[in-house]
């Protein structure tokens, strides 16, 4: 059985609260629980995690190179600004999907630009909690391929 993590950054613990016009109402549980869900439908083994402290995420990617077979990132602000996260995913030899649950081309300026981008296999953005069903269809294609 594929195992992948699912790493969430900063204040997407508040989702169900924050800017509904951007985010919705479904809460990170919420997803956690579709994704699980759907995990469990494809027979992939599956981590959620969560922090607002980008060196927790930073040790959980590290970790991950050793525990999973891919790794999927929903960095939230962190994605354009975090060399330490950028390094992190650089360093480790599985694959990476980078994810927003937003069209991040869509928002400010300074959001288009992703330090995550060039490390990670793919991107989703913009089709909001369903990007993280989409992520994880992604993810055991890309693993079945691979194999």
């Amino acid at each position: 059985m594929q195992k992948i993590i699912i790493l969430n950054g900063p204040n997407l613990n508040l989702l169900g609260e924050r800017e509904k016009n951007q985010y919705g109402s479904f809460t990170l549980k919420d997803i956690e629980q579709q994704c699980r869900n759907h995990a469990d439908q494809n027979e992939l083994d599956l981590s959620f995690y969560q922090s607002n402290i980008e060196g927790e995420l930073v040790e959980k990617i590290q970790k991950s190179r050793n525990d999973h077979n891919g790794l999927i990132i929903n960095a939230g602000g962190y994605t354009h600004t975090s060399v330490a996260i950028h390094d992190a995913l650089k360093i480790i030899k599985i694959p990476i999907i980078e994810l927003h649950i937003t069209n991040i081309y869509n928002r400010e300026e300074f959001r288009h630009k992703s330090l995550i981008s060039k490390v990670a296999k793919g991107v989703i953005c913009g089709f909001g909690s369903n990007g993280y069903l989409m992520a994880l269809d992604a993810m055991k294609g890309y693993l079945k391929d691979e194999n």
